[in-house]
């Protein structure tokens, strides 16, 4: 199915701070109803998305993030770090583009708290400063996707400069351990319990559930690359180079952050379009 759907990955100048941004457009593609939806994992990265045509109706499915009671739709939106996997289907054609912000440095560049914005998802104007929320309607003011990556820029580049902003690198694991140096030495006061409110005010969620997320991207990784051999994926051996305790602990975490098993989440990114979110980082 001839998709467009996009990832593009910041700048060196935005590393530490922006982690990517997805671009889907289904216009044209008369995908059915299954096609239609969306499967995305658990992740400590807040979400900034502008809906360029088309909505989503977020799904009901055990072991999966909750709807809110009221739907919720406008141009603008705003997700917070999600600790659960999460599904939703849009009804028609769509297109949409969707900014992916490390939580840190999100809060510092615009003061806000994200406690009260875990595993939710709500209209941007109710998060967000004045400033930002004059961006966000450059932003959709843009004729297309190209003119919003430079407008991004140029809002966000400067920002994160003046702030000096750590440059940990791309992948979770690394951004993880810089947090917690960060943390351990930005203020007085050294024991666990106010290193974890210091790490959580930043980014929403607890250390344990941040080196989980590490855990399972490289995992992650690790699968796409075994398999571009000629056997099986050895699930043991996965669990055993990626911090796991064992191959069982491996599958319970995968089916908490993604709400399937290693082999069946494996199976349903190669066949099923509704997994297109995990392909487009492969």
């Amino acid at each position: 199915m001839d998709v467009a759907t996009h990832l593009w990955l910041p700048p060196l100048a935005l590393a530490g701070c922006v982690r990517g941004v997805m671009l889907r457009d289904t216009r044209g593609r008369a995908l059915d109803a299954v096609q239609r939806e969306n499967f995305f994992p658990a992740t400590p990265l807040v979400s900034l998305f502008w809906w360029i045509e088309g909505q989503s109706d977020w799904l009901e499915r055990p072991g999966f993030s909750v709807p809110p009671p009221d739907r919720v739709h406008a141009p603008v939106m705003f997700g917070g770090p999600f600790t659960l996997p999460t599904h939703t289907r849009n009804p028609g054609e769509m297109a949409a583009f969707k900014l992916l912000m490390l939580p840190d440095a999100f809060t510092a560049l615009t003061g806000v708290s994200l406690d009260a914005w875990v595993n939710r998802v709500v209209d941007a104007y109710r998060v967000l400063p004045p400033e930002w929320l004059d961006w966000t309607a450059h932003m959709a003011a843009a004729p297309d996707d190209a003119e919003r990556l430079q407008r991004l820029e140029a809002f966000l580049v400067p920002r994160w400069q003046a702030l000096g902003g750590q440059r940990p690198g791309h992948r979770y694991a690394a951004w993880t351990e810089a947090l917690a140096v960060r943390a351990a030495t930005s203020a007085a006061g050294r024991s666990l319990r106010q290193l974890e409110r210091r790490i959580k005010a930043w980014a929403g969620l607890p250390m344990r559930e941040l080196r989980a997320v590490s855990r399972a991207e490289s995992a992650f990784y690790a699968v796409a690359a075994a398999e571009q051999g000629a056997g099986p994926v050895n699930w043991a051996d996965i669990a055993a180079d990626n911090d796991y305790a064992d191959q069982s602990h491996l599958c319970r975490e995968t089916r908490r952050l993604t709400g399937f098993s290693p082999e069946d989440l494996r199976r349903r990114i190669q066949t099923e379009e509704a997994f297109w979110a995990y392909r487009l980082w492969r």
